[in-house]
Order: structure tokens, then sequence, then C-alpha cells
């Protein structure tokens, strides 16, 4: 049975190596002035507007941090919220490489509202506070839930009225967008979002994101315009000196660009098979019926959060691998996260709730 500890955990797209092997033909001048990188350009300005320009970069966490440092100064604060992955999953990189300290507040179903990011404003102009400049998005949250439009429009409103830009850690931007049926431009530059960390491993690809920031002309308010002319000037530099430049940077465009192109994108195929396998594995917990194991979160991407016995918990983890999230309802339990990915099928989730009965009838 295949883990169900992360899609992190799953094989490259076969069409993902496929044109990482057409990108290994002969010569190419590296970092980044190359066929492939200046495809990719094109095909960013494609989809996320015609201003948008695209870094890529090594993984998603140097995506963050080359975000965030772009849209910052060296005396700034980023909001986030509590659960937000550049906090929780990070080890402390925006603050170690980037000098950036985060200020968080409790999401409820991972997501924080307008009024968590005005929480920040009387640090305005606070010479003792760390200055709230950047308000960071994790979409779809670490707890699987998704921020839809209109909730996403509130957010960039409240954050432009205090000067703040907007960046988006989009590792699974693609499950978001796939679970709305929405492109990747109606969560983005259509909201009035100014950087995103485009990810594409946890939905197929091998390795490498991209920092996107988004088009000057697209900006809702002159400031942001600015702001994101600024950070497009800054991001080659930031990119070098926090070692997420590619020497062969055409094996990550090459990968990006097989995410994005075509009529029906690889990353949608992608990331709607990996949700509608989260969405059979909740269907099948809920069959089980009874209080043994208890769905505890939303499931609106391709993760699924349950409590159950811890004891049944570490019987089932003799079959497949999977992470403890948070403590149960007793001290007896346990809530776990059961992640999928584009290659998890019918029957790697029928195996799995098999498992799951017999973990807990023991």
């Amino acid at each position: 049975m295949p883990p169900f500890g992360s899609d992190n955990y799953a094989p490259t797209h076969p069409e993902v190596l496929a044109a990482i092997a057409a990108a290994n033909e002969g010569y190419a001048v590296a970092y980044g002035d190359d066929a492939w990188t200046a495809r990719l350009a094109d095909r960013v300005r494609d989809v996320f507007g015609a201003g948008a320009t695209a870094f890529p970069v090594l993984n998603g966490t140097g995506a963050n941090v080359v975000s965030l440092m772009a849209t910052t100064s060296r005396w700034a604060g980023v909001v986030a919220s509590d659960v937000a992955h550049a906090h929780t999953d990070e080890n402390g990189a925006p603050e170690r490489v980037g000098g950036l300290k985060l200020l968080t507040r409790p999401a409820v179903d991972g997501k924080i509202e307008p009024l968590d990011v005005a929480a920040w404003f009387g640090e305005l102009g606070d010479v003792h506070r760390a200055q709230p400049q950047v308000l960071t998005l994790t979409q779809a949250t670490e707890l699987g839930t998704v921020y839809d439009v209109e909730e996403l429009t509130a957010l960039v409103e409240v954050a432009h009225g205090m000067g703040l830009a907007v960046h988006v850690d989009g590792s699974r931007l693609a499950n978001a967008a796939a679970h709305l049926g929405v492109g990747l431009r109606a969560l983005t530059t259509d909201v009035g979002v100014d950087v995103v960390s485009l990810g594409a491993a946890k939905n197929g690809g091998l390795l490498g994101e991209a920092v996107v920031v988004l088009g000057p002309d697209d900006a809702p308010t002159p400031g942001a315009a600015d702001a994101r002319r600024a950070a497009a000037a800054a991001v080659p530099f930031l990119r070098k000196s926090t070692m997420q430049l590619a020497s062969k940077a055409r094996y990550v465009s090459a990968q990006l660009l097989a995410m994005l192109d075509g009529d029906e994108p690889l990353w949608h195929r992608n990331a709607s098979a990996a949700n509608a396998a989260a969405q059979r594995l909740r269907a099948g917990v809920e069959a089980l019926g009874g209080d043994v194991v208890r769905v505890t979160r939303p499931t609106q991407s391709n993760a699924v959060f349950a409590t159950l016995p811890r004891a049944a918990a570490d019987r089932l983890r003799e079959r497949t691998r999977f992470y403890d999230w948070a403590d149960g309802e007793t001290l007896d339990r346990v809530e776990v996260r059961w992640m999928c990915s584009w290659a998890t099928t019918p029957a790697d989730v029928d195996a799995f709730l098999a498992a799951l009965r017999a973990a807990t009838a023991a």
C-alpha cells in the first residue's frame, strides 16, 4: 500500500519526466538564459496576466523566503496564520534567512480573516514593533481548506489598505483552484495578490517551483504597482544570494512548462485527481460509522483529517505511513492527517480503508 503521509511522496508525473528528457538535448545557456525559461515566461504571462514575471527557484521554502524578502524591508514583519507553512514547517527560514518577524494570528480551519490583518494596524509607525509589510496566505492551507475568491478579495482589500503587499504560498494552489473550479489567475491576479510562490513538487513535479511577481498594470492601486515593480527588480538578486538560482535552470523551467501548458493543463488534471482521491477517502471513513474514527476538518483539497484511538493509528501505521497532527479529544486519541496525491488510485484508497477497518476492529 502506498504511503498517505504527504503528496511529496508521490512519483514524478511521466509528462514532467518527458519534458525534462526533452530539455536534456544539446547545450543551453545557464542561469535561466535559455529557451525553456523564455517559453515559461511567455506561458506565465498567458496564465497570470501580461505583466507577470516568473523566476524559477529550487524549492518551496526558497520561493517563500525570496517572495517575502522582495516585498519587505529589513525591519519588516509578515502577517500570517498560526498554521501557515512559513511559520510551522520552514524551520524559521523567513527569520533566519530573511531577517523577518512572523506576526501570527489564530486560524479557524487554517484560515485567517480580514480582522486578523487589521489587528496589526496599531503597530504601523511604532519604532518598537516590527513593521507589518506583507500578508502571506497558504493556499490551500495546512489544514486542507481553501480561501475562496470572496475571502481573498476581502483579505487583499484590507492588506492593501494598510499598505501591505499580499503573498500567496501556492505549493497547493492547484488543488485550491481545482476545488473551486477556477483558473490560477482567479485566485491571484484577479483578486489583487502581488506575489505567488507557484508550486509544482507536490503536484507531480520533480523539483523546483517559481516566484511569480504579478503585473504592475494589474495592481489595484498605484502603490501596489510600485511595490510589484520593486519586487520584480529585487528577485533576481535575492534568488542568487539565497542560493535559489539554479545553474541548469532549463530543467526547472521545463517542468513548470509541462504543468502549465495545454487546454487541460497537467496542474489541473493532477490536482483534480488528488482532490478526488481525498473525497473518496473521506466518504469511506464516514461510511465506517460510529465514533471510533471521526473526520475533523473540511476536505477541500487533497487532505483528510480525522481522530481515532492512538493504538489503532499505530496499528494502521504498520501498513502505511502518515503523520500525527494533534492531540485528540481524549488522551487515548490522536488527530492524524492522510494526504492523497495525483498518483493515488481508487484501489489505493480502498486498500487503505480496509486496513483502517482492520486496525480499528482490532
